[in-house]
């Protein structure tokens, strides 16, 4: 018996390894939420909003490396689609976006609800195309598929509503051909010219991000060949900061002064897997050699003077027999000593009596006088009680600082965030995506209040798929990275204070478990206490409104900035 249009997309995915299928049901979406609904081995996953959905479809592929998919109906529903997708998009994630339309009798009428998906979808898919006849079946899935795993992006695929329950005549099975990713380097007189430049070298730094994860020991061996302070990316903590004697953290605005003083100092930079993309941040006046798969990546963000393209783990393996030894190690143990002594000035800002010190009370009189929890002690304790595998997602902003400085990725421990689009509200459905992936590892989100409220609505999703995710809100009231901003730009803060709820209420009201804390004493308790129940927890915890996060090389202009935005916010309203 012929099959339909939509039992023939649902089979293919089941075949295909697809267990689940995040989105929001609706009329075109109907034949195939009820395809799904008498499918063994598929799931549907009902999200409140189709934003969220497409958030979680994205962690879920870049956790498990392989497709992962979501749904939108007709018009709106496809609509917030669009910045999960793009978050997809911009890390690299393989997934299929099916989207509703109209019945195809009513396109190009400005029927009810129309929106053109090939048109909306075109910035952000390497794929996209419209069902428009049974007979396309199986074929623009297969094509659908291929492109959003090939290509590792996304595609769209969308169905008229009038088509998804009918019939295929010539019905066959879908054959992906998924071919495995092919593994390369870059030929020997590329390599002869990076081991020759590199050689001239006495001061070698290496930037390290995402794209080395699986050259691990290649990159640990040519850090101790090459006598080298490894600065991470902040996609490059997993894989790299558990018993790595090279590493000095990270650079940029969430970095630290040693992992700065270490790109500045250095004679050569070599940059691996990594498309870093802040430029103000990369050395000046030296050799730089850059290995990464993508050939378009090579120069992109700073000049280099070898651009070798091909797999990192490959590419150094046939590369480090042809280097030359760095007798001195003065220029890592350097950048090694910095490091240490600014893990020890960031451990005092994280101990929850830091306040109660001489030093801490002398600070505390500028910036904390209200004696509230510091967002550095809530890291900090989290990082703790965490378990060694659990995964993390983070929140644009703030709440994401404090996880790279105060989170390690020690054991198994995943990360996820927005960190290629830097959207808000990523970090709790997210979290949804890899607890449905990973149902019996500790998935942990750091949300941002301003994040959190954005999306809020799908605390139900937990709660309505038990899912035991566990909720960190770093509750400050405040948009805080747009603060910091205003503020170093010597602008007073204006429009970032949120009139939050008491989150906690909110999560109990739901369904949840909700925690709140508010003093600095009740704090480890309090997390060791939410890591450990069953079920859903969120964890409300009051921090610090006026923490600033200062950066690995503060600029006097940005100094500056910050005094006279202080002045202003202090001047009667209407002065000035």
């Amino acid at each position: 018996m012929p099959r339909t249009v939509a039992q023939v997309i649902v089979d293919g995915l089941a075949d295909l390894g697809v267990d689940n299928v995040f989105g929001v049901v609706g009329d075109a979406l109907n034949p195939l939420t009820d395809a799904i609904r008498t499918t063994d081995g598929i799931d549907w996953t009902g999200f409140r909003h189709e934003e969220a959905a497409a958030f979680a479809a994205g962690a879920r592929a870049q956790l498990s490396g392989g497709l992962a998919v979501c749904m939108g109906t007709v018009g709106p529903g496809s609509v917030h689609l669009l910045n999960g997708l793009y978050d997809a998009a911009k890390s690299g994630a393989p997934v299929l976006a099916i989207c509703g339309q109209v019945p195809l009798s009513e396109v190009g009428g400005d029927y009810f609800q129309e929106v053109d998906n090939d048109l909306l979808f075109r910035d952000v898919a390497v794929y996209r195309a419209t069902v428009t006849s049974p007979a396309q079946m199986p074929r623009l899935l297969e094509s659908a598929v291929r492109a959003a795993v090939t290509r590792r992006g996304v595609a769209v695929l969308t169905v008229p509503g009038d088509l998804g329950d009918q019939e295929v005549e010539e019905d066959r099975p879908p054959r992906f051909a998924l071919p495995r990713p092919a593994v390369t380097r870059p030929d020997d007189p590329a390599l002869a010219e990076a081991a020759e430049a590199i050689g001239r070298g006495s001061r070698v730094t290496l930037l390290v991000g995402r794209g080395a994860r699986e050259a691990r020991q290649e990159v640990l061996r040519a850090a101790e060949l090459l006598s080298a302070p490894m600065v991470l990316t902040l996609k490059g903590k997993e894989g790299f900061e558990e018993e790595n004697p090279y590493e000095v953290g990270q650079t940029g605005l969430i970095g630290n002064p040693a992992a700065a003083h270490a790109m500045d100092t250095c004679d050569t930079l070599i940059m691996l897997g990594t498309d870093f993309p802040y430029r103000d941040w990369y050395p000046e006046d030296c050799r730089v050699v850059q290995i990464d798969t993508r050939e378009e990546h090579l120069g992109r963000r700073v000049p280099v003077d070898v651009g070798l393209a091909g797999d990192v783990g490959a590419t150094l393996r046939a590369l480090l027999p042809l280097l030359a030894p760095v007798p001195s190690r003065s220029h890592l143990d350097e950048a090694l000593e910095r490091f240490t002594r600014w893990q020890e000035s960031q451990a005092g800002l994280a101990d929850p009596a830091h306040d109660r010190h001489l030093l801490g009370r002398v600070r505390a009189m500028f910036d904390n006088r209200a004696e509230e929890i510091r967002p550095e002690a809530l890291a900090a304790a989290v990082d703790r009680h965490a378990a060694d595998d659990a995964i993390f997602t983070s929140d644009t902003g703030m709440a994401t600082v404090w996880l790279s400085r105060f989170v390690r990725m020690r054991g198994t421990r995943r990360l996820l965030g927005s960190y290629d689009l830097g959207s808000m509200a990523n970090a709790m459905p997210q979290a949804i995506g890899a607890q449905l992936w990973a149902p019996d590892r500790q998935v942990v989100a750091f949300c941002g209040d301003g994040g959190l409220g954005m999306l809020l609505g799908d605390l139900m999703t937990i709660r309505s798929a038990r899912l035991p995710v566990k909720l960190v809100v770093f509750d400050n009231r405040r948009l805080g990275m747009v603060k910091l901003e205003q503020e170093q730009a010597g602008l007073p803060e204006f429009g970032t204070v949120l009139d939050n709820p008491d989150f906690a209420a909110v999560a109990e009201a739901l369904g949840l478990t909700g925690i709140r804390v508010t003093a600095p004493g009740e704090l480890d308790e309090a997390v060791r206490k939410a890591l450990a129940l069953p079920g859903p927890v969120l964890l409300d915890v009051v921090t610090n409104p006026a923490e600033v996060a200062v950066p690995g090389k503060p600029t006097v202009s940005q100094g500056w900035g910050f005094a006279i935005a202080k002045i202003k916010e202090n001047l009667p309203s209407g002065a000035g």
